[in-house]
């Protein structure tokens, strides 16, 4: 007698839904960039706060813009603090934590000599 054997069959199959993957439109890498740093923020830690305003430092919304738009873009190439030279200041900034850390006005600056920094914006 030959040996067969039964397999049960569900009622309901199971069906397999494929999921679609979203097609992305083709972008180049420095418009993902620019994408991604224009969302972020520069901040101003207390201590830069006050030495702006003791120092009567005044920067325009476009200027910090710009200022912003490199040390992200610094930060992305690997720097982790900048100096920022500036027209009217010199910004010592984190970009790990996107914060300014200090800033001097420029003639200050000239005097000084900056340690633990890994790179140089020049504005």
């Amino acid at each position: 007698m030959d040996k067969f054997s039964i397999h049960r069959v569900p009622l309901h199959p199971t069906i397999r839904q494929t999921q679609h993957t979203p097609i992305r439109s083709q972008q180049s890498f420095s418009a993902h960039l620019q994408e991604a740093t224009e969302q972020q923020e520069l901040k101003v830690s207390k201590h830069a706060h006050e030495r702006i305003i003791e120092r009567n430092i005044a920067i325009t919304e476009q200027e910090w813009q710009v200022v912003s738009d490199k040390v992200f873009e610094a930060h992305s190439k690997g720097v982790k603090q900048p100096l920022v030279l500036m027209d009217q200041a010199a910004l010592i900034v984190s970009a790990k934590n996107a914060t300014v850390i200090t800033a001097m006005d420029r003639t200050e600056a000239k005097q000084q000599l900056f340690t633990n920094i890994d790179g140089t914006i020049v504005l």
